[in-house]
C-alpha cells in the first residue's frame, strides 16, 4: 500500500509512475488527496474541540475546589455540547478513513524507474541470456508425451482424483519431484536462508498484508466456512511471519525460504500453452522472502537474480532473464526480473521465476518496522523470488534431456534421485 504522505507531497509523481503501470484509474490520485485533505480538517477541528473541552473540565474543577459553584456551573453549561459535537467530528472522521482507505489499497505499488514502460510481455526486456540451447532429433517428444512414455507422470488420474491441473506424480517422476526440493533447499540454506515451514492456508489479513487481497482474490481458492484461502505461494505466510512487528535493524536482512504447494485458480486458461506442466492448479515450490534495509533492497534484488541464475546453471538449463514492464508487472511490485528457461521440445521459453522488489508497499500493508539511526521509525523493504517452481523445470529437464537411452538427470541431482537417468 502506498504511503499516504508520499501521494500527498507527490502527487504528480504517483501519477506519472502509475501511467508506467498503465493504470487506469488515475483519478483515484486526486480523490485521496481530497479525503485526506478533509481528514485532516476534521482530525484538527476535533483536536481542537478535545482541548476546549479539557480545559473547560479543568476550570470547572478549578472553580468548584475554589468555592466558586455559580461561575463553575456557568462554564459547564458553556461547555456542555463539546461532548457531543467531539462525537459527532469522530464520526464523521471514521467514515472518511474507511473511505480512504478502501480507495488507497486499489493503487498499485509505484514502478521503479528503470521499468519499461511498456504494455504486455512482448515489451519486456530482455536483460541476458545464457547457455546453448539443445539441438533435439526430429522426433524430440513435448514433455507431455514423455509423461506418459515414461509413467512417471499421470495428468488423468489427477484429473478423476481431483480435476484438470493436479497431476500426480509417480516412481521416478515423484523422486525427482523430491530430489529438486531438496536441492533447492539446501542450497537456500548454503546461501543463508534460514528455512521455514508454514500453513498453506492464510487468513483474510495475511492475503491483504501482501497484496493478494482485494487484487487477486478470483485467482485464490477459498475455504467458506472458515474463511480462509489456499496460498498461491509461501511469499504470503512467510512474510506474514513479521505482520505488526517492530524488528531490529540489525536482523537485516532477513533471510527465509519455504517449500510448499501451491494453489492458484487459473481460471480462463486453457489452449495448447497450459498443456502439460505448463500451468498447475497445484504445483512445488522453493520461496524465498528477505526484509532488508530500504537502502539495500535493489543491491539484494541483483543478489536474488543471480542467486536463482546459479540454480540454473547448476540444473544445466539455457535461461534468460527479463526485465518486466509496467504493463506486465505484479500490481505490488516495483521492479521484477522473471527468469524463463527455454523448452527446447516445444520451441518456447517458460517462465520458472519470478524476483521482485516490493519496496515499503507490502511492509505498509504489514506495518513491518524498525528504528533507524535516527531513532525514528521507518519501514522496511521487502523481496521474494521463487527459487524455483518445479514443474516448468522438470518440463524443461525431460525435453532438453531427452537422449535414446531416456532421461538424462542433471549431475547436480543425481545424489538426491540415486539415479542418473529416466527411462
Amino acid at each position: 500500500m502506498l504511503q499516504l504522505n508520499y501521494i500527498r507531497e507527490n502527487r504528480d509523481t504517483v501519477i506519472e509512475r502509475l501511467a508506467v503501470k498503465h493504470f487506469k484509474e488515475i483519478g483515484l490520485v486526486d480523490e485521496i488527496i481530497s479525503l485526506d485533505e478533509d481528514r485532516r480538517k476534521i482530525q484538527s477541528e476535533s483536536d481542537a474541540l478535545s482541548a476546549e473541552a479539557n480545559a473547560a473540565a479543568k476550570q470547572i474543577g478549578d472553580l468548584m475546589r475554589q468555592g466558586k459553584k455559580e461561575e463553575a456551573e456557568t462554564v459547564k453549561s458553556k461547555s456542555s455540547g463539546y461532548k457531543e459535537q467531539v462525537k459527532q467530528l469522530l464520526d464523521q472522521l471514521g467514515t472518511i478513513e474507511a473511505e480512504l482507505n478502501e480507495k488507497i489499497v486499489q493503487l498499485p505499488n509505484l514502478p521503479h524507474q528503470s521499468v519499461p514502460a511498456g504494455v504486455s510481455a512482448e515489451d519486456n526486456e530482455v536483460v541476458l541470456s545464457h547457455g546453448e540451447i539443445p539441438a533435439l532429433s526430429e522426433d524430440a517428444l513435448p514433455h507431455w508425451e514423455l509423461l506418459n512414455k515414461y509413467d512417471i507422470v499421470d495428468l488423468e488420474l489427477g484429473v478423476k482424483v481431483a480435476g484438470a491441473g493436479f497431476p500426480i506424480y509417480k516412481g521416478k517422476g515423484a523422486k525427482l519431484q523430491r530430489a529438486l526440493i531438496n536441492f533447492f533447499l539446501d542450497q537456500a540454506a548454503e546461501e543463508g536462508y534460514e528455512e521455514v515451514q508454514v500453513p498453506i492456508l492464510v487468513n483474510e489479513d495475511s492475503a491483504f498484508a501482501t497484496g493478494q487481497l482485494p487484487d487477486k482474490e478470483g485467482q485464490m481458492y477459498y475455504v467458506g466456512n472458515d474463511n480462509l484461502y489456499l496460498i498461491p505461494t509461501a511469499e504470503v505466510p512467510v512474510t506474514n511471519i513479521y505482520r505488526d512487528e517492530i524488528v531490529k535493524e540489525a536482523q537485516f536482512p532477513i533471510k527465509h525460504c519455504a517449500y510448499t504447494p501451491c494453489f492458484r485458480r487459473e481460471a480462463g486458461s486453457y489452449g495448447a500453452h497450459v498443456r502439460g506442466l505448463n500451468r498447475l492448479h497445484q504445483f512445488d515450490k522453493v520461496e524465498t522472502v528477505q526484509l532488508v534495509h530500504p537502502e539495500k533492497s535493489y543491491e539484494v534484488l541483483e543478489e536474488m537474480s543471480l542467486y536463482v541464475q546459479g540454480l540454473l546453471q547448476k540444473l544445466e538449463l539455457p535461461y534468460r532473464v527479463l526485465r518486466l514492464c509496467g504493463g506486465d508487472m505484479s500490481f505490488t511490485s516495483a521492479l521484477t526480473y522473471d527468469m524463463e528457461v527455454y523448452s527446447s521440445a516445444q520451441k518456447r521459453w517458460l517462465e520458472v521465476s519470478s524476483v521482485s522488489n516490493f519496496e515499503t508497499y507490502q511492509a505498509n500493508r504489514l506495518k513491518v518496522r524498525f528504528k533507524n539511526a535516527d531513532g525514528k521509525m521507518q519501514l522496511a523493504h521487502t523481496l521474494n523470488g521463487s527459487a524455483l517452481a518445479l514443474p516448468r523445470i522438470v518440463a524443461a529437464i525431460l525435453e532438453n534431456n531427452q537422449t535414446e537411452k531416456g532421461i538424462k538427470i542433471p549431475a547436480v541431482l543425481v545424489p538426491y534421485t540415486k539415479f542418473e537417468y529416466i527411462d
